[in-house]
């Protein structure tokens, strides 16, 4: 599949039923931050290294234990039935085909047994809903399954308006949605909007997990997550799918990445569309992206293949990239390498430059 971008989304458009791609690709609101995410990585410049030694560029790195191919991971997305009917399974095949590691949505369609058979390694996405024991049932359910960390979202307290989202899922009628034997149509599947820094501690005690923090876009929320026990943060405005007009996450990382200064893995997702925006997070500070999207279209257009290639794009776009800017692996991509530049009129632009 040679298909990237706007192009992989047209594509994928046309095989879906409109309701799903409808669903895949609402924003918020007036769908502002949705729009805006690419862009705002557009929004830097590179001052690259020269006469530097890029015979051999490798893009691989280890994450809290695991030794992944590129710093370039599956996003947790949901109902991918919709787009393949083997639904996360194909996606995880394609995913651990890549070297690279899949967040697995509570939302998914496809039995977690079934997907953590056909993955490599694998984390595990959490929403706290009002019936504690729901979740904690969702999350036995996956570390008995393999998961190797959770990830706790945390921008959801409600689920958001999304005005062009109006017709019925297209879901398969055999969707399981990980189920734990609950009326899914009841009060008690919803988010829980009282939890706090103390949640992350109590999925640690459920789990025996580390827990990612995501949805962190302030680095005061950061810093608390940290000392509530948090093992990674992931910088993330919930793909513009929450609070429209939030800050685009390429604006929002450096000043997280800042404020922890190294005391844990900091992970960044939304609008991540070519190697050189990838690049471009790991230069402000990121450890590794996650791709959302971009994953459900390659799932709809060519399936386990079709996620597979993606990923290898990423990886390949990543490493000419790299070598192009002077920067043989991911530990040698700094700050330097963004450049202060005048933007045009109504580009956004991180106020922080580099200091030379």
């Amino acid at each position: 599949m040679a298909l990237s971008g706007s192009a992989l989304e047209e594509s994928a458009r046309a095989m879906l039923a409109p309701g799903a791609y409808d669903f895949y690709a609402a924003g918020s609101g007036e769908e502002l931050s949705r729009d805006e995410a690419a862009d705002a990585w557009r929004s830097y410049r590179f001052l690259p290294r020269v006469l530097r030694d890029v015979s051999r560029v490798d893009t691989g790195i280890e994450l809290l234990g695991e030794r992944l191919s590129s710093p370039v991971l599956a996003a947790p997305t949901a109902f991918h039935a919709m787009a393949h009917p083997e639904g996360e399974v194909a996606t995880a095949e394609g995913i651990r085909d890549a070297g690279q590691l899949m967040v697995l949505s509570s939302r998914a369609t496809s039995p977690v047994e079934g997907v953590a058979a056909a993955a490599g390694p694998w984390w595990f996405q959490v929403y706290v809903l009002r019936d504690r024991e729901i979740t904690a049932r969702q999350v036995r359910r996956a570390v008995a399954a393999g998961a190797r960390a959770l990830v706790l979202t945390v921008d959801a307290p409600y689920v958001a308006t999304k005005p062009r989202v109006t017709r019925p899922l297209p879901l398969p009628r055999d969707a399981h949605a990980l189920d734990v034997g609950v009326d899914t149509r009841t009060a008690d599947w919803e988010q829980d909007p009282s939890i706090g820094p103390g949640t992350i501690d109590w999925l640690r005690a459920e789990s025996g997990l580390p827990v990612l923090v995501k949805g962190v876009l302030r680095a005061d929320d950061a810093l608390a997550c940290r000392d509530a026990g948090a093992a990674g943060i992931i910088v993330s405005n919930h793909g513009g799918r929450q609070l429209d007009r939030a800050l685009p996450t390429a604006h929002a990382l450096r000043p997280v990445v800042e404020a922890l200064a190294g005391d844990l893995p900091v992970l960044v997702d939304g609008g991540i569309r070519t190697g050189t925006d990838v690049l471009t997070a790991l230069a402000l500070g990121a450890d590794a992206v996650l791709i959302g999207r971009p994953v459900l279209w390659a799932l709809a257009v060519e399936g386990r293949a079709g996620v597979r290639s993606l990923l290898d794009s990423y990886r390949t776009e990543l490493a000419e990239a790299m070598a192009l800017v002077g920067a043989r692996s991911p530990g040698e991509i700094g700050f330097d390498l963004l450049a202060p530049w005048v933007p045009t009129p109504g580009t956004l632009v991180n106020a922080r430059l580099p200091e030379y």
